[in-house]
């Protein structure tokens, strides 16, 4: 009797849990039994491990084989166990030395030819290897890259089951032909899932394929929301655009991600796992470094935005955004039902999936940005310009963003049209995207340096608690926001949100702790209402 193990990851939405393969041969009737939850692609990998292994130039044990993956509570999916397989097999076999597979942690679907396919998700499993105490990996030539992000790790990038063969019994590792130059390389297929490449929109600019990116100097006029996307991307508020078509709401969105600040280490490392497990990580760009966008269509389902799926639940439009911008463009044609399921990762920075087969926890601390129209037909805000949607489709358009959601959107702007001076170019181009980021990272490094030793990093992570308690403003600063609030304009919720947007006001401007007039200032923006106080956020 042969026994051998060695050890692979099993992902539940975007955490790893180590499982270990474990081969066992018994004298009878030749036979392969895999047991231990598996999906049927995990199933399949019965044939394609027996074909590599034969065509790999190794012999396949004709006895008895039995196949466990354990912990076998922990329901297993995908084609990434094929290479850890594989091996525990070729152990019990003896073919290799057991004790050399014990401790590896290998990551990988097997062709027919015995070729290492590379799998999604191999950062995350990754790292659950490595706070498992794991020191080793073999993972697919094309994602160790992806792989190496992980420190304080060991990781061996291979093309062929008869490579990695050669590696574990110390013999002359073999050549394999890399894919023709010049052409697109088929074993990347399995990284992407047909369909969410560019529609996933990493970046607004990712479907041009001219190398143009959207500035902030395109957009002609709109001071005021430019202002407001300043204030939005300082301090990480959500936001609402409302105003008629093609006053420029789209544009402004777009363009709201460039302005983000890059993200930390520990950001990418968050960001790069989820869109590996997604299936929408570039090839040949493993880690992501920039915010990410995300614009799903307004006939989303409320699956795909929060997440969800057959069997284990999949990362949605909220997961992908994360540490980015989740751009919802006609807002209220979403289902209302789709738009409250927001509620919650709005709060909390993360959503729970709870489904048959389990219940996950995916991250979603996103920046919301929603653009609306006044009405059905987009001109009821418009002067002389022909509305003719009665007054009870109006309310009725507009209460399609309910009240407990527009409660979560610190800054609220109407988008007026454009006139022809700033349209023609004749009232100057406004500051450019480097520019204005550029103030939103001094103040970012601002608001970072004041929560120091806190667990926020950004003014609307700050709990109303701390903002009345230990971060205090200038005597009278809340003298409007508390008459607001007694006249049930304002919300307690709101009461907090005006406050966290007064911080990052103040922040832009560089100024120690918000006055009166940066509390004037994030009232209008939170409540539409004009306040007779200039608009000073980036001014010196």
């Amino acid at each position: 009797m042969g026994f051998a193990r060695a050890c692979s990851v099993a992902l539940v939405g975007v955490e790893g849990v180590v499982v270990e393969v474990q081969a066992d041969l018994e004298p009878g009737v030749a036979a392969f039994t895999l047991v231990g939850l598996p999906d049927k692609s995990l199933v399949e990998s019965r044939d394609r491990v027996r074909a590599a292994v034969v065509n790999s130039g190794a012999e396949w044990p004709q006895k008895k084989l039995t196949v466990g993956l354990s912990p076998a509570s922990v329901p297993k999916s995908g084609s990434g166990f094929d290479l850890a397989v594989a091996c525990a097999v070729l152990g019990a076999a003896e073919r290799i030395d057991p004790a050399m597979v014990a401790d590896v942690v290998m990551i990988g679907e097997l062709g027919l030819d015995g070729r290492v396919r590379p799998v999604r998700g191999v950062l995350p499993a990754v790292l659950a290897a490595a706070e498992a105490g794991y020191e080793q990996v073999v993972v697919p030539e094309q994602t160790a890259g992806e792989a190496a992000l992980v420190p304080g790790i060991s990781v061996l990038g291979v093309r062929s089951l008869r490579q990695l063969i050669a590696v574990l019994c110390d013999e002359p590792v073999p050549d394999e032909p890399a894919h023709a130059q010049g052409r697109p390389d088929a074993m990347l297929a399995g990284l992407m899932i047909p369909g969410t490449g560019l529609g996933a929109g990493l970046a607004p600019a990712a479907a041009r394929g001219d190398g143009h990116r959207p500035d902030l100097a395109d957009v002609a006029g709109q001071l005021r929301p430019r202002q407001a996307l300043e204030v939005a991307a300082a301090g990480g508020h959500h936001l609402l655009l409302s105003g008629p078509p093609g006053a420029g709401k789209t544009m402004l969105a777009e363009r709201l991600s460039a302005v983000l600040p890059p993200l930390t280490r520990q950001e990418s490392l968050e960001v790069t796992a989820v869109h590996s497990v997604a299936g929408i990580l570039p090839p040949g760009e493993p880690l992501v470094s920039r915010a990410p966008y995300c614009a799903p269509h307004h006939s989303a389902t409320m699956q795909s935005l929060v997440g969800g799926g057959n069997g284990i639940p999949r990362p949605g439009a909220v997961s992908l955004a994360h540490r980015g911008v989740l751009f919802l463009d006609e807002a209220p044609e979403f289902s209302g039902k789709a738009l409250d399921a927001l509620r919650q990762p709005l709060e909390s920075g993360h959503v729970v999936v709870a489904r048959a087969a389990g219940v996950v926890r995916l991250p979603a601390r996103f920046l919301m940005v929603l653009a609306a129209n006044p009405c059905p037909c987009g001109r009821h805000t418009l002067t002389g310009a022909g509305c003719e949607c009665p007054p009870s489709v109006v309310r009725r358009y507009q209460a399609r963003l309910s009240g407990p959601l527009l409660d979560r959107v610190d800054l609220r702007v109407e988008v007026e049209p454009v006139d022809r001076a700033d349209l023609l170019g004749q009232g100057g181009r406004g500051e450019s995207t480097e520019v204005v980021a550029a103030r939103v990272r001094d103040a970012r490094a601002r608001a970072a340096e004041r929560l120091a030793g806190t667990p926020w990093t950004t003014n609307s992570e700050v709990p109303g608690h701390e903002l009345r308690t230990r971060l205090l403003m200038a005597p009278g600063a809340l003298a409007g926001a508390e008459r607001d609030l007694e006249r049930g304009i304002l919300t307690a919720r709101g009461l907090d949100r005006v406050l966290r947007v007064a911080w990052t006001v103040a922040d832009l401007r560089g100024a120690d702790r918000p006055d009166a007039s940066d509390v004037a200032v994030a009232l209008e923006l939170r409540t539409g209402i004009q306040r007779g106080v200039p608009m000073e956020a980036g001014e010196r």
